[in-house]
């Protein structure tokens, strides 16, 4: 058998060469949806959660308000690159079905730890819950997906006692990494610093969870064989002690695939809606 290439497995740009047009699209797109938040009144920019300056949120709620679900987007970039205000539109379709969407963000490396990047996610968590006193859904791409992940397999109670134990009791997962022990040879390493020790400390796929959880892993049918295989890992890692779900996102990439979650009519959305629908308060 072929040693795997894994270099070029998990370099994406590399993969798709138009990644630069995605992004250009993308940065487009979520300034005019910010622009039209804000005339109607619906959007919070900029909310600290932490001390520094990449700790925050944008909220963006839905015409319910305060009674409406609560979802967490959580911005890929290999933990090391991208900022939240290029993802504001992917709140539209969420926002469209009546569900208030936070979008995150958090320092990068090498300037931080990946472990350091997870407890910021949990802090934007608790942030949230103290302001608007609802558990939520957590919903992330790429590096993203694995922090969605472990947004899902965190144990609240015993990290933060004051915490509901169903904080964030379910995710969905789009083009995730949840055993990051393959990064440790690859070039963007040098940023991420990874031992195989703290690699294997910060991979969901081998972290105990909680009963009661739910994790949908979708991606891009047209990806790397291993981000389709981290994929269908977190799956079968965690289908003896919650509710998971595997999909391919049909004729999408590791950049285009969460572009349905701009598309209130998508059946990612759909799916999303009716999983953040069951969260309670």
């Amino acid at each position: 058998m072929a040693a795997i290439d894994y270099e070029a497995e998990y370099n994406n740009r590399a993969r798709v060469p138009e990644y630069a047009d995605i992004f250009a699209r993308w940065i487009r797109d979520a300034e005019l949806y910010r622009a039209d938040t804000l005339k109607q009144g619906c959007a919070e920019l900029g909310l600290a959660y932490g001390d520094t300056p990449r700790q925050y949120l944008d909220l963006f709620h839905a015409q319910a308000g305060a009674t409406a679900p609560l979802a967490l987007f959580i911005h890929g970039g290999y933990w090391r690159s991208l900022d939240p205000s290029m993802f504001s539109h992917m709140a539209r379709g969420l926002n469209a079905r009546g569900i208030t969407v936070a979008v995150a963000g958090y320092d990068l490396c090498p300037v931080v730890t990946i472990a350091d990047i997870i407890e910021q996610m949990r802090r934007a968590c608790l942030f949230l819950w103290q302001r608007l006193n609802r558990c939520m859904f957590v919903v992330g791409h790429s590096a993203g997906g694995h922090l969605a992940a472990a947004m899902v397999g965190t144990d609240w109670p015993s990290l933060y006692p004051k915490a509901p134990a169903d904080l964030t009791p379910a995710g969905y997962a789009i083009s995730g990494l949840y055993d990051l022990t393959p990064l440790l040879g690859v070039s963007a390493n040098q940023d991420l610093r990874l031992t195989a020790e703290s690699a294997r400390a910060v991979s969901p796929a081998f972290w105990p969870l909680q009963p009661g959880r739910t994790l949908d892993a979708v991606v891009g049918a047209l990806e790397s064989s291993e981000f389709r295989r981290q994929s269908q890992l977190i799956v079968q890692a965690w289908q003896s002690a919650a509710k998971t779900r595997y999909e391919e996102i049909a004729g999408t990439n590791h950049f285009t695939v969460c572009d349905p979650l701009t598309d209130p009519q998508s059946a990612m959305v759909a799916r999303i809606a009716e999983l953040a629908l069951q969260v309670k308060a």
